[in-house]
């Protein structure tokens, strides 16, 4: 799972002034002799108009992106600002969640958040930090799937822009198995004379298989998402819990004390034919010089499996007093974004036709990943989200250690959910 980068920066005020100068003329000057015409008097032409320039205005963006990307998008973010008269300030996040919610309420917060997890959003919405997103004026269309939107979105309202995806995938040993298996029993049946480790305790990597049969985390009713409603101990998630400990205890792929260190190193060496994580560990198996390929994951009979979507996004803050000219930098920030953060941050784009553009079209290992977005399943977006992860860390821990049944897992997992929530309030 991507990591948190903590932010902050500072904000400066615009000041706007215009000054205008009027030039006069004189009369026809009449000298009283009705027998003569008047005596023309030449009138000056009227002064110019004088019109100061406008003084610059200013935004400014914190970003939770990292450095090389920081610097790439701040170099976008001046080009946009020159061709409009803006000075842009782009810089790096550096404090911690509350540090933000505390600058934010003050004069010293930024215009815009760029290059933050979906899944703060909720946090923020709660504060009234989150400007919603004008109607109209993001073509949602240009986006690869529903699921992109959903993520930013709080109760039928979008309050964020999409800016990058991230996922896992199935990462195969293409010198130990050439396809990649469609099913679990597939992969199950290969693994045992071939291999198979993944971090199983980390809730992360494991999601997708505990909603393959039909567990959720939070129900989601036509995009409202209900923490009251905990799907984590249901019927189906109790039969993922059982394939999980059968993956440990049964198969004995991977020890119950896993990390993902032992299973990256297991696979890196062609130890083992199959391996779980996500496109920054790309590089590490292209550094081992490994033939191997990404997929999504199996499906679980009929069932595809589903993994928790992350999407980089970006949103105004409430508190800028700028709010219209902020969502113009947004704008042109995210439809010209995307072959940047892939460059610089091998993040997959969001936007399809960046995804098929020849130059990301072609990376077989970023489609991969691409295949099972297709399908994945935003992280919950509300603040009930931060009472998800520990229960289910520790109890499919106790799980995989034989320690407990699948039963109870599923149970104690949604009840004390259930309880982290009570705790919130």
């Amino acid at each position: 799972m991507s990591k948190r980068i903590k932010f902050a920066a500072a904000m400066t005020a615009m000041v706007l002034t215009t000054g205008t100068m009027f030039g006069c003329s004189s009369a026809p000057v009449n000298t009283g002799d009705t027998a003569k015409e008047p005596e023309k008097v030449e009138q000056p032409a009227p002064a110019e108009e004088k019109i100061e320039p406008a003084e610059k205005q200013t935004l400014t963006v914190w970003s939770h992106l990292t450095s090389p990307e920081v610097t790439a998008i701040s170099e976008l973010a001046t080009q946009w600002g020159t061709e409009n008269n803006v000075e842009v300030q782009v810089l790096e996040d550096q404090s911690d969640m509350q540090g933000f919610l505390q600058a934010a309420n003050s004069k010293n917060g930024p215009d815009i958040m760029f290059g933050l997890a979906h899944d703060n959003l909720g946090t923020f919405q709660k504060a009234g930090l989150l400007a919603e997103v004008p109607e109209g004026k993001f073509d949602l269309s240009t986006y690869a799937s529903q699921a992109i939107i959903d993520a930013v979105t709080i109760n039928g309202t979008q309050y964020a822009v999409p800016l990058a995806q991230e996922t896992i995938g199935l990462f195969y040993n293409k010198d130990l198995c050439s396809e990649a298996p469609a099913t679990w029993d597939d992969l199950v049946t290969i693994a045992q004379e071939k291999g198979f480790m993944y971090n199983v305790n980390d809730f992360y990597l494991t999601y997708g298989i505990v909603a393959a049969n039909g567990g959720y985390v939070f129900k989601n009713n036509n995009g409202t998402l209900d923490p009251a409603d905990i799907g984590l101990g249901n019927e189906g998630a109790i039969k993922s819990y059982q394939f999980l400990q059968d993956l440990v205890m049964k198969y004995n792929f991977m020890p119950a004390d896993i990390n993902d260190d032992i299973a990256k190193g297991e696979f890196l060496s062609g130890n083992t034919a199959f391996y779980i994580s996500g496109p920054w560990n790309v590089g590490a198996a292209k550094d081992a010089g490994m033939n191997f390929g990404i997929a999504p994951l199996p499906k679980m009979g009929d069932n595809v499996t589903p993994s928790f979507l992350g999407v980089q996004t970006a949103f105004v803050s409430a508190k800028s007093d700028k709010q219209d000219l902020a969502f113009d930098l947004v704008k042109y920030l995210s439809e010209n974004s995307g072959e940047i953060l892939y460059d610089v941050g091998n993040r997959i784009p969001v936007l399809t036709s960046v995804l098929n553009s020849d130059k990301v079209g072609a990376d077989v290992y970023t489609q991969g990943f691409a295949a099972q977005a297709a399908h994945a399943n935003p992280m919950p977006n509300i603040p009930e989200v931060a009472a998800m992860w520990a229960p289910a860390a520790d109890n499919i821990k106790l799980l995989t250690a034989g320690q407990i049944d699948a039963t109870t897992c599923g149970t104690t997992i949604a009840d004390q959910i259930a309880v982290g929530i009570a705790q919130q309030k």
